[in-house]
């Protein structure tokens, strides 16, 4: 009697013993979520695990829900969430339901008095920054992990005027795209007050939109160059459609090889993919070509302050090599050079209603997307456009317009009423 008591009480034990490490389990999973949390800084969202455990806000206060589908991603995410996030949401590893924007703004939002990275991201961080250095190979690589994937595809969500990857301007609020891009060139052009006959450097032209603009509506001049194969063969195609092949060179070169002399230099969109350590280069190009009475332009999306290398997700997956600078380090381009700064705008709020057109165009067009790539690239660029959003809105990135010229050049406009002229252009 006393054998079968004690073997009904082993059994009992044993059986006992997977609820137990369940529930073990359920616990640390919980503790793992809460830190999860606590470390975003207690967002007004709320985060779910495979198992039904919640945490965050009420339903009713939360924006979004995030649902983490295994305790792998769970552990990625608390090892390094700058990178983990978006690799888990790029495979389905994560979800969010509701506003992606909303959910990524409010993260930002509940991070930002804590955007000190740890360690950990600081060590990941500059592994991939080394390994994607944008010396001219470097950069070469870099600007075809991005730009080259297919004219075919930026096609389906880019302004079908200009072809413009970079911030537009929007003088009224209902402002479609193609007007809102239009617009943009021409406040570029007004503030490099352009005259027939200029002879203009373009640094990183995309898809030729500023130069054939420059050409057609203000009789310069551009030699324009770029390192994507893909853009440039666009460029040279729309150039020769539109009778414009006699005003405009598109150079396959690298920024730092251009030559001859320049009454304008203009740079849109290229600064990030330059990096910080290679501003000397640029600075030296840009002193090397502009002739004594030149003046030129950079616009840059940057940051209010130098935080290290871009996140981690957006420098593996999107944007290899990109750093957006604060204002202090891209005005050292000039201070080096005796360049003067004549003029700088922010327009960030520009670049977040641009980011909007462009993910409404981009979601039209997923399906085909998705037939061109697969559904790994489909949720990865929703992403990053989703993110980009976010980052501006919330002020973690900016979009700073610099105008400068030769210390010694008097021939400036006593106002700023050229930029903001009531008619496009002239």
């Amino acid at each position: 009697m006393r054998s079968d008591n004690r073997n009904l009480e082993a059994t009992s034990t044993v059986s006992r013993r997977p609820a137990l490490r369940s529930t073990q389990a359920g616990a640390t999973s919980r503790w793992l979520l809460k830190k999860l949390y606590e470390g975003a800084g207690r967002p007004p969202v709320r985060l779910s695990l495979w198992d039904g455990t919640e945490i965050g806000v009420p339903d009713r206060a939360a924006l979004a829900r995030a649902r983490i589908h295994n305790l792998g991603t769970l552990l990625r995410l608390l090892a390094h969430p700058d990178l983990y996030f978006g690799e888990a949401y790029m495979g389905g590893e994560l979800d969010v339901e509701g506003d992606l924007v909303a959910f990524l703004e409010a993260i930002y939002r509940a991070r930002a008095p804590f955007r000190g990275k740890g360690f950990r991201n600081r060590f990941a961080d500059g592994v991939l920054r080394r390994r994607r250095s944008n010396t001219l190979d470097g950069a070469r690589s870099n600007i075809h992990h991005h730009y080259d994937l297919g004219n075919d595809f930026y096609q389906l969500w880019l302004d079908r005027e200009t072809m413009q990857y970079t911030c537009a301007y929007f003088p009224k609020l209902d402002a479609t795209l193609e007007e809102a891009q239009v617009a943009k060139l021409d406040h570029v052009c007004r503030k490099l007050q352009l005259q027939p006959g200029d002879t203009v450097v373009e640094a990183g032209c995309g898809w030729g939109g500023l130069a054939r603009h420059m050409a057609r509506h203000y009789g310069v001049r551009v030699r324009a160059f770029n390192i994507s194969r893909e853009q440039l063969q666009f460029a040279r195609e729309r150039a020769r459609a539109e009778g414009l092949e006699g005003r405009i060179e598109y150079i396959e070169d690298d920024y730092r090889n251009v030559s001859g002399d320049c009454d304008v230099f203009v740079s849109v969109g290229m600064l990030e993919h330059v990096g910080t350590e290679h501003y000397p280069d640029m600075a030296e190009v840009i002193d090397r070509v502009l002739r004594p009475d030149g003046r030129g332009l950079i616009h840059s999306i940057g940051r209010n302050r130098a935080m290290g290398p871009m996140n981690a997700w957006i420098d593996k997956r999107i944007f290899p090599g990109a750093y957006p600078p604060s204002l202090r380090e891209m005005l050292g381009i000039f201070e080096h050079r005796d360049l003067s700064v004549l003029d700088v705008e922010n327009l960030r709020l520009h670049y977040a209603a641009t980011l909007r057109h462009w993910l409404q165009r981009y979601e039209r067009n997923a399906d085909r997307v998705r037939e061109m790539f697969d559904e790994r690239f489909v949720r990865a660029w929703r992403l990053y456009l989703c993110g980009s959003i976010a980052a501006f809105n919330t002020g973690q990135l900016q979009l700073f317009q610099v105008v400068f010229n030769r210390a010694t050049c008097n021939a400036l406009p006593p106002t700023r009423e050229q930029v903001y002229r009531a008619e496009g252009r002239g």
